[in-house]
């Protein structure tokens, strides 16, 4: 038995106090409590309940509740950006330790900056102001919170490790919304870490009403929305011919007059689940001379037949002028598939005689001049652009999004201009 509670015990009384608990009000994500992992890293959006999540698990460490734990953890370390960050989000927020306890809350004592639980648990709380403050403490378990916020982010950590040497079960929880640090990084790949990741829109009945509309509407798809609503890691490296902020400024939304629209096909060399995708990509010349991306229709592990009727449809739903496709791979092949779907569609061939990235060199320079705009984010092109390197690889893959696209926008500002095909398009 725990806590009054037994397996021989389940009534209406014992169904009440177990929901009157955290699992009665937490989603799935927020109740993975690892028991068995030294560390569980949250990363998620805001307003996600990350804060919610880490005070409940704290709550549930010192009150020795199963799943958190089969006994009281009696030294907890609470470390947040300042020590107005730990009292005022982690401890007395509207998600805070104290706000969300249940029964005897326990008692803040500022002058020794500790909580202390009626049953002698203790949480003392630190900030990533101050690393040498964690020189000397042990503790068994730990909350981190705002950890890709903190100030001394590597020597707090390192400090903290030492510390963590209590109990037979250290622990300990980090909260964070992402940002591209090297530490963050390496706890993300490290497979001793259980990585758990919320989004904001799966707490929106926690939200207020009309905030998820208003800044999805105002941010969503953009690098800051993608980090701080979805919980992504979004970062840039130093050598890709494309920044997350250039295709920011290209944003634009819709267009009103196109000159010519072109569907451009990157077709993979096999039809093998391994194979790389199928790059197909839309773009128009508006009356400005400016490249607009259109569409982003590519398919992974399709075969032939597949991609070919994917970019026919989309030919003809743009009621585009020509395909361009690439037949360096696979030759003639590419084009005699698209006719078995559509003899009649203009096609037009194209052969790479240099390297992705020499091709690719222009194309970005137009989007440094401001003369390619996209008519909305498309969140997975955008990722093999600025991440899209000298060795002609992106996230080390081949980039067919991007080669599509460099194919489409190549054509469009080879010169070529016609009457206006389509009006008020999007």
């Amino acid at each position: 038995m725990q806590n009054g509670w037994s397996a021989d015990n389940i009534g209406t009384e014992w169904t009440e106090r177990l929901l009157a608990e955290w699992v009665g009000h937490a989603r799935p994500a927020q109740y993975r409590c690892h028991r068995t992992a030294g560390t569980w890293l949250v990363v998620g959006g805001r307003g996600a309940g990350k804060t919610r999540l880490g005070a409940e698990w704290v709550n549930g460490l010192a009150r020795g509740l199963r799943p958190f734990a089969d006994w009281k953890y009696r030294s907890i370390a609470l470390i947040g950006e300042t020590f107005a960050d730990v009292r005022e989000v982690m401890i007395d927020g509207p998600s805070g330790i104290r706000t969300i306890a249940r029964g005897s809350r326990p008692r803040f004592e500022a002058t020794r900056r500790r909580l202390v639980w009626d049953n002698g648990a203790v949480a003392q709380f630190f900030s990533s102001e101050d690393p040498e403050s964690l020189r000397g403490p042990q503790f068994e378990a730990a909350w981190l919170d705002e950890f890709a916020k903190w100030k001394n982010l590597q020597a707090c950590w390192d400090m903290l490790q030492f510390g963590l040497r209590l109990g037979t079960q250290p622990r300990q929880l980090i909260t964070t919304t992402p940002r591209p640090l090297p530490l963050l990084k390496r706890l993300l790949l490290d497979p001793a870490v259980a990585v758990t990741r919320l989004r904001t829109e799966d707490n929106a009945a926690n939200l207020a009403s009309g905030f998820l509309e208003a800044v999805r509407g105002r941010y969503g798809g953009t690098r800051l929305g993608r980090q701080e609503l979805d919980g992504e890691l979004i970062e840039d490296r130093d050598d890709a011919l494309w920044s997350r902020q250039m295709i920011e400024r290209a944003a634009i939304g819709g267009t009103a007059e196109l000159r010519r629209i072109v569907v451009a096909v990157d077709p993979p060399a096999s039809s093998r689940k391994t194979s790389d995708a199928c790059g197909i990509v839309a773009a128009g010349l508006d009356e400005n001379g400016c490249a607009v991306v259109l569409a982003d229709a590519t398919v992974s592990a399709a075969k032939p037949q597949e991609w070919a009727a994917r970019a026919v449809t989309l030919f003809h739903k743009l009621q585009a002028d020509c395909l361009v496709v690439e037949v360096n791979q696979g030759g003639e092949m590419a084009t005699s598939v698209i006719r078995t779907v559509d003899a009649e569609i203009p096609v037009k061939a194209v052969r790479a005689h240099r390297g992705k990235w020499l091709r690719a060199e222009p194309i970005a320079a137009l989007y440094q001049q401001g003369k390619v705009r996209h008519v909305e984010r498309f969140a997975e092109l955008e990722d093999e652009m600025c991440d899209f390197g000298p060795n002609g690889l992106s996230n080390g893959r081949s980039p067919d999004r991007m080669d599509a696209l460099v194919w489409a926008i190549s054509e469009l500002m080879s010169g070529r201009a016609t009457t206006p095909r389509i009006r008020d398009f999007l």
